[in-house]
């Protein structure tokens, strides 16, 4: 009894991060059967009675506007759209801003796992905490799939049996972008590259695509990340005289590049700029006279068919902007993950992860999606123009389609494969 009750007063008093209001979950007590004769007792199906879907966001930081909110949003509107509830279990999303601090996202995910009754967690924004929060996940046996990070190590060296990358990754972004790029003329590249895990990956990635097309990189530098002043490294790929300025980074990071580019009059002494993560949301803030005529690969838009417009004119009533491919994804990973937990009959994570790995996903975010044995979701990607003012008819009306990428073209082979979970 003792025991009981200091474990009870311990959980009470445990910290819960939490965001925007979000319960803070708490673990269910646990359940006491009164046997009687000829009685068997059952475990539960679902581990505490509540399936808990953690969310690792940056809330408040460079990446808010790309994750953050409108992420959780999407969590929350699956989640209404089941109803609820699956076998019979309410479904619960908890929110934590990890501040972009590789560490915080360490600690959050092991507070989940052990204290706060979380069953998996649904992204976790950035490749930095992703690769922090994935190594919780594997200690602790629990699912964690990944939309807003991209860096593609985490299907190579930092795979593992319980992980899923859902949204895109570096490999995809470069493949597309950077060889559009090149046959259309920009043959020489230098790169402005946030100095972490995913700017690393995706200069490397692009660098090999345009090396590969017949390309030459004349250069790089590293910037740091949510710097404002990108002045000394534009100069840098001013003086390069490289035709294209790739800008490995993202979120404000990429949005503050090219602001400043346009202001060094980089774009109009002949140099291109190629964004090789650029998010719907960058586009339309930076607005069309800055960004017509840009290339960029999406895993998702809002206008490609009558069941994107439909959906995110739903998300556009609640969070009043149009949905990003990370924003929807996390729909389509909750909408997949409650599925399979129907499917498997429980939330334990075996069973969880099998039923995702035999389930295609087929929804208005990926038609014939499936999980690959690295943890790869493959579908297709597509390459986008950014169309010119007077190409556009409205405020969220910004690409034009140029070609889709089969998923099996767009991601790496698994005969490329760094997984030690991948048999060769």
């Amino acid at each position: 009894m003792r025991t009981t009750l200091l474990a009870a007063a311990l959980a009470a008093v445990l910290p819960c991060i939490a965001w925007q209001g979000a319960a803070c979950a708490q673990p269910a007590p646990a359940a006491h059967s009164q046997q009687t004769a000829g009685t068997v007792s059952r475990p539960p199906r679902i581990s505490d009675g509540v399936i808990r879907l953690g969310f690792l966001l940056d809330m408040s930081g460079l990446y808010a506007d790309v994750t953050g909110p409108g992420s959780a949003a999407a969590a929350r509107m699956a989640v209404e759209d089941v109803g609820g509830k699956v076998l019979g279990a309410p479904v619960e999303v908890v929110v934590a801003d990890h501040q972009n601090k590789p560490d915080i996202a360490a600690a959050t995910a092991r507070a989940w796992f052990d204290t706060g009754g979380v069953d998996a967690i649904l992204d976790v924004a950035a490749s930095a905490t992703a690769l922090a929060a994935v190594d919780i996940a594997k200690a602790k046996n629990k699912v964690i799939v990944f939309n807003g990070p991209g860096a593609v190590r985490l299907t190579n060296e930092a795979c593992s049996p319980v992980s899923v990358h859902w949204a895109y990754d570096t490999y995809a972004l470069a493949k597309s972008t950077a060889q559009a790029t090149v046959t259309a003329g920009g043959d020489s590249w230098f790169f402005v590259t946030a100095d972490y895990a995913f700017g690393q990956d995706l200069e490397r990635d692009a660098s090999a695509v345009v090396k590969a097309n017949g390309g030459k990189v004349l250069g790089s530098v590293r910037a740091p990340l949510n710097t404002a002043d990108f002045s000394s490294f534009l100069l840098q790929a001013q003086g390069s005289g490289a035709k294209v300025v790739g800008l490995a980074n993202a979120g404000a990071d990429t949005t503050n590049a090219i602001k400043q580019a346009a202001e060094f009059g980089l774009t109009g002494g002949g140099q291109t700029l190629a964004g090789l993560l650029v998010y719907i949301s960058d586009v339309h803030g930076l607005g069309l006279k800055a960004t017509q005529g840009m290339l960029l690969t999406e895993g998702f838009y809002w206008d490609l068919n009558d069941e994107t417009r439909a959906w995110s004119k739903r998300y556009f009533a609640r969070v009043g902007k149009m949905p990003n491919m990370s924003q929807a994804g996390v729909y389509s990973t909750v909408m997949h993950y409650l599925k399979a937990v129907e499917r498997a009959g429980t939330d334990e994570t075996q069973a969880v992860m099998a039923a995702m790995r035999e389930m295609p996903v087929d929804d208005f975010y990926a038609r014939g999606g499936r999980i690959r044995e690295d943890g790869r979701m493959i579908h297709d990607m597509y390459l986008f123009r950014v169309k010119t003012p007077d190409e556009s008819k409205g405020p969220w009306d910004l690409y034009t389609l140029v070609a889709t990428i089969p998923g099996e073209q767009a991601f790496q082979p698994l005969s490329a494969s760094r997984c030690p979970l991948v048999k060769k």
